[in-house]
């Protein structure tokens, strides 16, 4: 970063207040959502594994597209052109308290009828960072999630390298919702 972008960012920030603190999940309101259910992690069957870790460089920016979907909705899911309907902040947790909050937060998400969600990791300094630990068990663990559809880095005002946009896979409730209004349309 130059002395010309270090002050332009400094006076773009000049009167930004810093939030108090609050939840690690912040849920948007959307509307046709139920309001969302508290899950208890304990009782979950997580899927999610642990153990070796290849890292993922911090150079790297993280991104996935499963087989079949279409690089265009990567594209928008990397242009921020979906609203992002929740959050969940992993920041500063421990690595078995982010894969318990994930879990509990996707199928959370999944039951809500959610498409679009947004992950916030923390970046590190180095590639053995604790943060980094997080965000690389992050892309291991998304891939996991049959129902997630793609993950890529965030946009800047959301976290830029320390967060992801994360596109999940339409609810067949939400694909009849689509197809009757479309149907409906065409007659």
């Amino acid at each position: 970063m130059n002395l010309d972008d270090k002050s332009l960012f400094l006076d773009a920030m000049e009167d930004v207040q810093p939030l108090k603190r609050c939840a690690d999940v912040h849920w948007q309101p959307v509307r046709n959502v139920r309001t969302p259910q508290r899950i208890d992690t304990l009782q979950l069957d997580n899927f999610l594994t642990t153990g070796f870790l290849e890292i993922v460089p911090l150079a790297q920016p993280l991104e996935f597209r499963r087989e079949g979907l279409q690089q265009g909705v990567l594209d928008k899911l990397r242009t921020g052109k979906y609203s992002q309907q929740a959050s969940l902040n992993l920041l500063r947790q421990p690595v078995e308290a982010c894969r318990q909050q994930l879990y509990s937060f996707l199928l959370q998400s999944l039951r809500d009828g959610l498409r679009n969600v947004l992950i916030i990791h923390g970046k590190g300094r180095d590639d053995n960072s604790h943060a980094n630990i997080v965000r690389s068990y992050l892309a291991r663990w998304l891939t996991e999630f049959d129902e997630v559809q793609a993950y890529c880095t965030a946009l800047p005002h959301h976290g830029g390298s320390g967060a992801c946009y994360v596109a999940l896979r339409k609810s067949a409730q939400a694909k009849q919702e689509n197809w009757e209004r479309h149907a409906k349309r065409s007659r």
